[in-house]
């Protein structure tokens, strides 16, 4: 068994991820087997994770997800360090299910806190104090201080915050270094910055001066083996997976179900002009084509192959590429595949955000489902057949979302689980 913890905070942009990937890099640098998870639906962050550990970071998603799925991902890992999204105790409304500390309780994991401190001096104590006692069920043993300004700043901090029982385990000072370029959905992603190897091996070597690394693993809890079945059956025998930085959200244990349950899969990169080969399905995930529409739009190889294949499913930007055509946000117009009578831009961006309980009508995700919705894409046009119905986490009916024909189906929502 391998030992398992939580990095979070009390509010996002408190340097979790950054902090993360130097931790990761820094014990993979030692010798140290090293795997991560992230809490919630995002996919950005984990390519960040794989990147820094070389090992395929999982998502964790307390609301989306049944217990004996978070054990079996969690089991299969090697000193593990979860990520947490957003504050510890933020998530979906009304109850705040699928938080990082929702998480943690279910694990029975410890939670490492990662406290900003750039603007504060001895009221952090008063800070610490609410988050060490909020929740007694809750496990916090240890705190690392970031941004902190100067020696002089750090006394102040560690004074006031010697009263508690809860360790201060580094303390990482601010830095140009730790610092990562973002756009509309979070950081750019991993596979598009060429200078990242170079960015993480500065902040591992900030976090191996700044934090106690052996102390991190030791406050870490045990690992327990679990084994559960596979539980998503593939949708087709054949799948072929667009792969590249304009489709890059994928769910890893998806693609493992799928495989485990007989599935071949293959990759194909829409970029290089490649198109799906010998397929039942093609899979087109969400990631970043409104930045590559132009270069979509006259991929000839990939448009034919397309339209040629027998079933296509698309979520969110994989959805958006299935319609007629796609506006960017300077207001241009890009002819897409054709397949479902959509129209969709980002003229006049829009937040879409939250978990969804759906019910697939058709496609590969037929029955109940949990999903979760993230985008600043508007629809202009949406004609056809609606794919799921839909409810919010609170339970409240919603409209119904997505479409489908014989051949092809998608909508804004990502699929998570079964539910």
């Amino acid at each position: 068994m391998s030992n398992g913890l939580v990095i979070s905070a009390p509010q996002s942009g408190s340097g979790k991820t950054i902090i993360t990937l130097g931790i990761l890099r820094a014990l993979k640098n030692r010798g140290i087997p090293i795997s991560s998870a992230k809490s919630g639906p995002d996919y950005i962050d984990p390519g960040f994770h794989t990147f820094s550990s070389g090992s395929e970071c999982h998502n964790l998603d307390a609301w989306a997800m049944g217990e004996a799925r978070l054990r079996n991902i969690v089991s299969r890992k090697d000193n593990l360090i979860i990520e947490g999204a957003m504050g510890l105790f933020d998530g979906a409304p009304p109850n705040a299910k699928g938080s990082t500390a929702h998480l943690a309780k279910l694990l029975n994991f410890p939670i490492v806190l990662i406290i900003d401190s750039s603007r504060t001096g001895q009221s952090i104590a008063a800070l610490a104090k609410g988050f060490l006692t909020y929740d007694k069920d809750l496990l916090i043993n240890g705190i690392i201080l970031n941004n902190v300004g100067s020696t002089n700043h750090e006394n102040i901090l560690r004074h006031s915050l010697s009263q508690f029982d809860c360790p201060i385990i580094g303390s990482v000072y601010k830095s140009p270094e730790l610092s990562l370029p973002s756009r509309h959905l979070g950081l750019v992603q991993a596979a598009e910055n060429q200078n990242l190897n170079q960015f993480i091996n500065n902040a591992a070597r900030i976090i191996e001066n700044s934090v106690d690394l052996d102390t991190l693993l030791r406050i870490g809890a045990k690992v327990p083996n679990f084994k559960s079945s596979w539980q998503l059956q593939p949708p087709a025998q054949r799948i072929a997976i667009a792969s590249d930085a304009a489709f890059s959200f994928t769910y890893p244990h998806i693609i493992e179900d799928w495989k485990r349950n007989g599935a071949e899969i293959k990759t194909f990169s829409p970029l290089s002009d490649q198109g799906p080969e010998d397929c039942d399905l093609v899979f087109l995930p969400g990631g970043y084509p409104e930045l590559y529409a132009g270069k979509l739009s006259s991929s000839e190889n990939f448009i034919g192959k397309m339209k040629a294949a027998p079933k296509v499913y698309g979520e969110c930007g994989g959805y958006m590429v299935m319609g007629n055509g796609l506006i960017d946000d300077q207001g241009q117009r890009h002819k897409m595949l054709g397949l479902l009578d959509l129209e969709t831009s980002f003229q006049n961006k829009k937040l879409h955000l939250g978990y969804k309980n759906v019910i697939g009508k058709a496609g590969p995700f037929i029955g109940s489902h949990a999903a979760h919705e993230f985008h600043y894409a508007n629809t202009t046009k949406a004609n056809g057949q609606t794919l799921f119905s839909v409810g919010n986490s609170k339970g409240e009916k919603q409209p119904d979302a997505g479409l489908f024909t014989d051949k092809a189906s998608g909508s804004f929502l990502h699929v998570i689980d079964k539910r």
